[in-house]
């Protein structure tokens, strides 16, 4: 009785808690690497998996699309000239690029049970100088959109924004001296955002992108001017446009009053056709038999 309640206890416990023999374990799953460095992915099975299990590597890049890096025992075909395989199931990468950034799956399988661990490589990529664009110039009260990106950076740089030289926090309400800023700034995508552009906005622009690499880069200092709505000028264009209606007017009648328009043909009034009864030759309302007498005409 002792026996079966010792034995009953951790198959309740195993039931419980989803704990099985059959594991699966890396002894780093977020490797981060220099590019053209070379790295090691670890994978480890239990011993419930037995001497000879089916191990598979998986990957799985930053854009969503998969493939095979090691399959039936050997890597494939994209992997064979800088990936080996070391103790089973251990990847060696003797050099890797931007390319390799994403996840890696490695699966194991025997006698029906199955295993996967997931390894992170994060390629150290330094920023490049960062591609800037910054309107010229902008209405007051419109809005205007500065944009900032490096593609080259690994991991994704984020991003600062400065004015003048003056560091733009990301959240301006939280400092005294921007608290009146009315700009938006997103550091993930380097977006630099003034939903109604101001006088004071006018200024300098320069962008930093910024990773756990290498130094941050930044772009030259670009110019943004805002410019008030050009009430005069908007005046004498309604002006000129006035005139010069006026103007065509007046070229139109004074056309027309010295005849250099052609004028009107007048159309001639078409002949009319009258139906008119006509009386009988003989003075008789009647025909006279064997005779053929005219009863109507067209007289035109």
């Amino acid at each position: 009785m002792v026996v079966a309640w010792l034995v009953s206890v951790p198959l309740f416990f195993f039931a419980a808690t989803g704990v099985t023999g059959f594991t699966v374990t890396t002894s780093n799953a977020n490797v981060q690497v220099k590019n053209n460095e070379g790295t090691d992915l670890t994978c480890t099975y239990s011993a419930d998996f037995g001497s000879s299990p089916r191990v598979e590597w998986k990957f799985k890049n930053l854009k969503g699309s998969q493939m095979l890096v090691f399959y039936d025992q050997k890597p494939t075909e994209p992997y064979a000239g800088r990936v080996t395989v070391y103790g089973g199931s251990n990847l060696r990468f003797s050099k890797v690029t931007p390319e390799d950034n994403g996840v890696y799956t490695c699966e194991v399988t025997s006698n029906s049970q199955f295993g996967l661990v997931q390894v992170t490589m994060t390629v150290l990529v330094p920023p490049g100088i960062p591609m800037v664009r910054v309107p010229s110039s902008v209405t007051t009260g419109h809005a205007a959109l500065l944009t900032c990106s490096d593609p080259v950076g690994s991991p994704p740089p984020k991003y600062n924004w400065y004015k003048d030289g003056v560091l733009l926090p990301s959240d301006p309400s939280k400092i005294a001296a921007f608290k009146n800023a009315t700009y938006k700034l997103n550091p993930e995508n380097g977006n630099l955002e003034f939903p109604a552009s101001v006088k004071m906005d006018s200024a300098q622009y320069t962008c930093e992108a910024f990773n756990s690499a290498g130094p941050p880069q930044r772009s030259k200092p670009l110019p943004l001017e805002v410019r008030d709505l050009n009430a005069g000028g908007i005046v004498a264009g309604v002006i000129v446009a006035l005139l010069f209606v006026a103007l065509l007017v007046f070229g139109i009648w004074f056309a027309k009053k010295k005849g250099y328009l052609p004028k009107k043909t007048e159309s001639k009034p078409k002949p009319s056709v009258v139906y008119q009864p006509a009386s009988s030759v003989y003075g008789g309302g009647e025909d006279e038999a064997g005779e053929f007498k005219q009863k109507s005409s067209f007289v035109v």
